[in-house]
């Protein structure tokens, strides 16, 4: 009930005008002077049963609310065609005015020549003369009037005209009966009868008011009192079907100006559509405007005289209704007297709007609009707003913005569908540069911005999911990252182009390029990481995103801090799945472990083995080989000592500071594993000879492993590990109790 209610005050509270009717006590309400929207809801609920009488009166409130609105339609209409043809007429009289101001002009000059003449022929003739001149003047003066009974061409003017008029209407009648013949199903709407007649016909092209696509090929017949629009039948030559009948006082005629290849147009505006015709060349269609033109004054004048003949025939009106009853008939009447329209609204300044760029703009811009000059129409914008920046908002300037404000809807609806996802995303970013710098000239820079980072997105995403997956990981992150980064930077090139003036716009550019990011890191991580490829991939993979992501510091943009805070819950993962099989690895060699030396068989194995050592930082592997092909350290120890260095310089390529104590947790953890198993055999092991063995394997451990792992950690990262240090200062050789397994601490 209480929305109920609201509703009702909301309805009840909206202007109440005339829509036809006039008298009835609802409207006599709403349109009083003492008329207060929440008192009148109020004793209305009071004085109701129940839902279904506030529901029946919402309802009678919101017909007339549509009533009204309806009425405010035809009114806007009628004024705007009337405004049309006012604008037409004046200028028709305007030119009859130049030319009668002509004519005036010579008549004087030949008044003032004859008369001096007259003058010097006074002064050197005798009277004698002049009375003799006067017979001839007589006798010619009957003459001229005898010529002009016998000739029927000398007719004074109205006379011949009506002479005209009655054979044209003649013909115009023959030629109605052999219409109604040739267009099927206009015999019951266009009846025969004496006062109508065909004055003009031709063929023409119809096109769409909006995307000024042709839509098919009519022939039109312009009567006396209406035009009809026949579309032509493909089957049967010379046939026509009824498509319209317009009556000529509802119709407004518009030149639209020639636009290549827009040509020998005109449009027809009849409330509350519109249509648009293309004549055959400009001839016909200076014809059809011309007789249309006079058509319609020739209508409106013979309606003006029959409204006169049935004044005259009509009993005297009825004496004038009292202002206050006038002014409760007609809603309009407050508002015209609050805002006058004309000079008188902008204290005497008139505002001239009868340039001839400034009538015909509305029909440029649909021009413009249909033909994509987006430029041309946004200079014509420009133009006006410049025109009437300082003058005073009278009615006529604000009838013009209305009519401007549909068109600027209508080109930004244009623009935003060019800057739409749904539109090829070929071309790069400069492709959606005009659409752009247009809404910006617009003062739409807000919406320019996002229509163009959600359009670069789509191009983005549309990209990287065209990238053919290929066998090799390194080889599709290089084309994701080159295809990525590379529409980036054009991205953000182009932005800077596009919103030089409008730093604010900035910051939607950063969020959108964190988005971005996001969007490759999903992409990347899904074919580096979720399909378990090695660490030493992976690292590859990460050092070349990380490249590609440098480039954007040409132009002052660093995202490479986003990318580690994207990468880094991914690269610990692998670190630590890196780590556990090293470890696994590590217990498993332990485990069959046998502490003989390392017999290679060849040279060649044994150098191979040097050089993977030098490799990994370890100078002082020669000390450790011995005869022929021998090597004074056991297979487990070489094994760890080639992973863990391996592992070091993978994990060093996919450093960053968030990962600082994971990396050194995870070589710690290896490196104990290592020590313990050394001091568990050394413990453990009774024969001496393989006792030395294990503390000579202890000692390349401790004096040369871990610290070319410190070494090479701190050369990576650019600061000591503490923690390395102190792994390898605690770690010592331990004295064992002959007769104990345990440790003596």
């Amino acid at each position: 009930m209480a929305l109920l209610l609201g509703e009702m005050v909301a309805a009840a509270a909206a202007p109440a005008g005339g829509g036809g009717g006039g008298g009835s006590r609802l409207r006599r309400q709403l349109e009083s002077s003492s008329y207060a929207a929440e008192e009148y809801v109020k004793v209305l609920s009071q004085q109701s049963d129940g839902d279904r009488d506030l529901q029946e009166h919402r309802q009678r409130i919101q017909a007339l609310s549509e009533e009204t609105a309806q009425s405010l339609k035809r009114n806007v209409y009628q004024n705007y065609r009337q405004f049309i043809e006012t604008a037409r007429e004046i200028s028709y009289l305007e030119s009859e005015m130049y030319q009668l101001s002509h004519i005036l002009t010579e008549q004087k000059g030949i008044l003032e020549t004859v008369t001096q003449a007259l003058q010097l022929q006074q002064q050197h003739q005798a009277g004698a003369a002049a009375a003799a001149d006067e017979p001839a003047l007589l006798g010619g003066a009957r003459g001229r009037a005898a010529a002009a009974t016998a000739d029927p061409f000398l007719l004074p003017l109205s006379a011949r005209d009506a002479a005209a008029a009655a054979a044209q209407e003649e013909g115009g009648q023959r030629s109605l009966t052999t219409l109604l013949e040739k267009v099927e199903g206009c015999r019951d709407l266009l009846p025969e009868s004496p006062g109508k007649y065909l004055v003009y016909n031709g063929d023409l092209v119809e096109y769409d008011a909006d995307h000024m696509g042709q839509v098919q090929r009519v022939h039109a017949f312009l009567l006396n009192d209406c035009l009809l629009v026949a579309a032509w039948l493909p089957n049967r030559r010379g046939a026509y079907r009824y498509d319209a009948l317009y009556p000529l006082d509802g119709l407004a005629v518009v030149n639209v100006k020639d636009n290549p290849p827009m040509k020998d147009m005109f449009k027809l505006l009849m409330f509350p559509e519109s249509r648009i015709f293309q004549a055959e060349n400009a001839k016909i269609k200076k014809e059809w405007l011309e007789v249309l033109e006079e058509t319609k004054r020739g209508s409106r004048l013979l309606s003006e005289k029959r409204r006169l003949r049935e004044q005259e025939q009509a009993p005297p009106a009825a004496p004038p209704l009292p202002r206050a009853e006038a002014a409760a008939r007609n809603p309009f009447e407050e508002e015209d007297e609050e805002e006058p329209a004309g000079p008188e609204a902008a204290g005497g300044v008139e505002v001239d709007l009868s340039l001839e760029w400034i009538q015909e703009l509305p029909e440029d811009l649909d021009v413009c609009i249909a033909q994509r000059d987006f430029e041309g129409a946004v200079d014509l914008l420009a133009k006006l707003n410049e025109y009437l920046a300082e003058q005073p908002a009278t009615a006529p300037v604000k009838e013009l913005r209305a009519k401007v404000e549909g068109r600027v809807r209508q080109l930004t609806e244009v623009l935003v569908f060019e800057l739409s996802p749904d539109r090829s995303l070929r071309g790069g970013p400069r492709a959606t540069r005009r659409a752009v710098s247009q809404l910006i000239r617009l003062g739409q820079s807000t919406k320019a911005c996002e229509l163009f980072l959600r359009n670069r997105e789509a191009a983005v995403r549309t990209a990287t999911r065209q990238l053919r997956i290929e066998g090799a990981t390194l080889l599709y992150i290089h084309k994701l990252c080159h295809v990525f980064f590379t529409s980036l930077l054009e991205t953000a090139r182009e932005f800077e182009t596009d919103f030089a003036g409008h730093s604010g716009c900035y910051s939607a550019f950063v969020v959108w390029a964190r988005t971005a990011l996001q969007m490759f890191v999903d992409a990347f991580s899904k074919q580096v990481f979720d399909s378990k490829e090695s660490l030493s991939t992976a690292a590859e993979c990460v050092k070349v995103a990380k490249e590609h992501c440098k480039q954007l510091s040409e132009i002052g943009l660093d995202l490479t801090f986003i990318i580690h805070a994207l990468l880094v819950k991914d690269i610990k993962g692998a670190l630590q799945s890196y780590k556990d099989i090293i470890i696994e690895a590590t217990k498993h060699r332990n485990s069959e472990e046998m502490w003989r030396r390392m017999n290679l068989m060849t040279p060649e194995a044994l150098g191979r083995l040097r050089e993977e050592m030098r490799s990994c930082g370890v100078t002082t592997f020669e000390q450790y080989t011995g005869d022929d092909c021998w090597v004074n350290l056991s297979y487990t120890v070489v094994a760890f000592t080639k992973q863990t260095m391996a592992f070091l310089e993978e994990a060093l390529k996919l450093y960053f500071p968030e990962l600082h104590m994971v990396l050194l947790e995870s070589l710690v953890e290896i490196i104990l594993v290592a020590v313990q198993h050394v001091d568990y055999s050394l413990r453990c092991e009774q024969d001496p000879e393989k006792k030395a063995f294990i503390r000579q394997n202890a000692s390349f451990l401790y004096e040369t492993v871990l610290p070319v792992v410190e070494k090479r950690f701190e050369e990576g990262v650019g600061k000591p590990a503490k923690q390395l240090q102190e792994l390898r200062n605690a770690s010592r050789l331990m004295r064992v109790n002959p007769e104990s397994t345990t440790s003596v601490v």
